[in-house]
């Protein structure tokens, strides 16, 4: 099926030195680190950072080389002239002076391909659109910045390769860093509580509420009171983030009135299911014996909120170098690094689909799941598309919803309500670039590196796997770990999926048993924690997967992500 024709405006843009009259879409704060870059059109030549000593090109800015570590860093006038690397048809989100449909593509530099700028392609139909495409760079003045588009120049040769990653999918593996010794963390902890609030759309109740819900539900669960606990530990913590989150630390901690002896909150950890792997090593290094983990989501009631005028959203410029071009979703990145995939593996929608199938299939046995009705392969094609290759099925359903884990010395397990689980290994490491638009190419980036750290603290493999919970914010997502945990090799998924029988409950790897975040609901991985804790304790219902004994979870990607694997104790 064709492509719809893209509202093509911004075609041919004109060079002015005047201050244009604002379009209302997302603008970069310009500061003196990045001026050279957004008021380059000016003159109508792209200009990227360089460094004087080794000449590879820097992007975004910094203050030093990446690659060599000096400091002498200067501005170079490029030709461009790039590689069209990846794009997506945006048809669900618009933002204010841009309406879908538009392209966010991503393009590389010719001189230096590892520079990869986000932008909008324009001045063609989408369907003519090409992966190794030659593109040209035409600015269109927008305020006081330039924004460069890129279009397909006029004689096209052959498409161009997809360039390089800087580590290959298939390498990740020989760059992990070796174990400091042969203690491990893991060994001193264990999960001993867990619990969740109400799950559902547009509950309509303060997000604080859901968080109470689930620590005194994961609290009660290892037969414990609140006065046991002496640590706390959440993402993303405190702040305004927009109805994902509750206020933090601060307020639970206010309103539970607890004493913690160690406390920790923020975004940048191992992914949503950070605050975890945090309060396990607070616990091994004896900071404190009992951490309540808690991740708060109550994304659906602030839409409704905004969708009413009840909450106002902020305003102002953005600090984000793929926001003004339209790339408000990780769906605009994760859509071009599943095209890729299709690219250079052969990968197919179905393969996504049945992903799609297998989750709601199970969330038909979970009574707390938001979408239970079947779900048919010619359902999931047929859904209205968000941003190609996705479509409604491949993304996780917004809900509110609070999920909380106990974590406990292992020394005071023996005295709790239930058989503790155990942490076999975590995988961390970061090797992949964390801006979203430079990391890797075929693979959801920040997944390849932790899922090959956790394979390198444990004598376990891949086949003694019982049960994968694995993070799907977007079926991608779910793909992308599938491979890097070697479920399968390297762009086998396709093979791997098909028919969906050996990720079924009752197949090779039964995955996210409790219908996953894209029918179970978006609790950022949390859930997915939830459901492998239940797995391993024998009590997940008539989902059960039986003898499952050892669990793989992930949460995360794109940031900063971390994976466990976990065992019952039996």
């Amino acid at each position: 099926m064709a492509e719809p024709s893209v509202n093509n405006k911004m075609a041919q843009p004109s060079v002015r030195n005047e201050m244009a009259e604002p379009s209302g879409r997302p603008l970069p704060q310009v500061t003196a680190e990045n001026e050279f870059f957004w008021t380059a059109g000016a003159d109508g030549r792209l200009r990227i950072q360089e460094c004087g000593s080794c000449a590879a090109l820097i992007h975004p800015p910094q203050p030093v080389c990446r690659y060599c570590h000096r400091h002498t860093l200067g501005v170079r006038e490029v030709s461009g002239f790039a590689t069209l690397v990846g794009f997506t048809v945006n048809q669900r989100f618009s933002v204010p002076g841009l309406p879908a449909p538009y392209v966010v593509a991503q393009v590389a530099v010719e001189e230096d391909p590892r520079v990869r700028l986000t932008t909008n392609v324009v001045g063609c139909d989408p369907a003519d659109l090409v992966l190794g495409m030659r593109m040209e760079v035409v600015f269109e003045q927008d305020a006081d910045v330039w924004l460069p588009l890129f279009r397909p120049t006029a004689e096209q040769p052959e498409p161009a390769p997809l360039p390089a990653d800087e580590i290959e999918p298939h390498r990740f593996g020989e760059h992990v860093r070796p174990m400091i010794g042969r203690d491990k963390f893991e060994d001193k902890v264990a999960i001993t509580g867990i619990g969740m609030s109400d799950i559902g759309r547009r509950l309509m109740v303060s997000p604080l509420s859901l968080t109470i819900a689930a620590c005194e539900r994961a609290v009660a669960d290892a037969g414990l009171t609140m006065a046991d606990i002496d640590g706390l530990s959440t993402y993303p913590g405190g702040g305004n983030v927009g109805g994902f989150g509750e206020g933090g630390v601060t307020a639970l901690e206010a309103a539970l009135g607890l004493r913690p002896t160690w406390y920790n909150g923020g975004f940048e950890t191992f992914g949503p299911g950070g605050s975890v792997i945090a309060a396990m090593l607070a616990v091994a290094g004896g900071l404190a014996r009992h951490v309540l983990c808690f991740r708060t989501v109550w994304e659906a009631t602030y839409n409704e909120l905004m969708r009413t005028g009840k909450i106002t959203p902020t305003g102002g410029r953005t600090t984000s170098w793929m926001m003004p071009f339209g790339a408000t979703s990780a769906a605009h990145t994760l859509a071009q690094n599943a095209q890729r995939h299709f690219h250079r593996y052969g990968t197919t929608r179905e393969t996504l689909g049945w992903i799609a199938l297998n989750q709601r299939a199970n969330a038909e046995l979970n009574p707390t799941a938001v979408y239970r009705e079947p779900l048919t392969m010619p359902e999931y094609l047929d859904a209205r598309p968000v941003t190609t290759p996705f479509g409604l099925y491949d993304c996780d359903v917004p809900c509110d919803g609070a999920v909380a884990v106990l974590v406990s010395a292992i020394d005071t397990t023996p005295d709790l309500a239930k058989p503790p689980v155990r942490v076999a290994a975590v995988g961390t490491q970061i090797l992949e670039r964390i801006e979203w638009d430079q990391s890797t190419l075929t693979h959801e980036p920040q997944v390849l590196g932790q899922a090959a750290h956790l394979w390198s603290r444990t004598s376990l493999r891949p086949t003694d796997v019982d049960v994968a919970e694995l993070y799907d914010g977007f079926t991608f997502n779910c793909l992308s770990w599938i491979e890097a945990l070697g479920f399968c090799g390297i762009g086998e998924a396709k093979d791997f999926l098909d028919g969906g029988k050996n990720i079924a409950r009752d197949g090779l790897l039964p995955l996210n048993t409790h219908g996953g975040q894209l029918s179970h609901g978006r609790t950022h991985g949390m859930g997915l924690l939830h459901e492998a804790v239940s797995q391993l304790r024998g009590e997940a219902g008539p989902r059960q997967v039986e003898g499952a004994r050892v669990a793989v979870t992930s949460s995360g990607g794109l940031t900063p992500s971390g994976v466990l694997l976990l065992t019952s104790d039996n």
